[in-house]
């Protein structure tokens, strides 16, 4: 796994901030029927449980959103990956299916409520370093095209931004020719559920994509 570090202006302003951290060999699936259908039983549930206005309050949406306006971003203008899931699936839209190591996270996002990004580990380029975003610095979103990061809590290596909360990024984004995968799980508030994510997180990996060769790093 490549050196993964939160960088000093980040970490002094929201110094509760932690990293789980996954890479492991993965076996890219367009579908796995267990998997979607879990994932569609999830959405159910919430859908039927959980309200729009409560979504805020969850601990760790409202522990991320706290650190995005420790950062200055606006957390209803930039939404939280996390947090677009759940309001997607409350209003009754269900979750995306993309391929399966996509699929598995987005399922550990809505069950945790933490952000989660996740990267085709072979396109990072050298150690990797969790900071701020700065004005004018480039970034594609995926489906997104360009995304303003000045103020995003923002993924980097040799090359750049590649991931960020609200939207990982084209250049890394997870295709058919993914091998190694790197999954990151952001805590922004200390929570003691950082671990049991992790711990799913890797369950999933092993019976949905095969994972093997897991390596897992938390960096504080």
């Amino acid at each position: 796994m490549y050196g993964i570090t939160v960088a000093e202006n980040l970490k002094s302003r929201v110094p509760a901030v932690r990293l789980f951290c996954i890479e492991c060999e993965v076996e890219y699936l367009p579908k796995v029927d267990k998997l979607w259908e879990a994932m569609e039983q999830k959405a159910a549930g919430l859908a039927s449980t959980l309200k729009t206005e409560e979504i805020s309050s969850l601990p760790a949406i409202r522990a991320s959103r706290n650190a995005y306006k420790a950062c200055g971003k606006d957390p209803a203008r930039y939404r939280l990956s996390a947090e677009a899931l759940l309001r997607r699936v409350v209003k009754g839209a269900g979750l995306y299916q993309i391929c399966n190591v996509v699929d598995l996270l987005n399922l550990v996002s809505v069950i945790t409520g933490f952000s989660i990004g996740g990267y085709d580990a072979e396109k990072i380029c050298g150690p990797v370093e969790f900071g701020i975003g700065e004005a004018g610095e480039p970034y594609q979103g995926i489906g997104r095209g360009e995304l303003n990061i000045e103020g995003l809590p923002v993924f980097r290596d040799e090359k750049g931004a590649f991931g960020t909360p609200t939207s990982d990024s084209e250049r890394t984004c997870v295709d058919e020719n993914i091998r190694r995968f790197l999954m990151i799980i952001i805590d922004f508030g200390g929570s003691a559920a950082l671990e049991e994510a992790g711990q799913m997180a890797c369950d999933l990996l092993r019976q949905y994509a095969a994972a093997q060769s897991i390596e897992i790093k938390i960096v504080e």
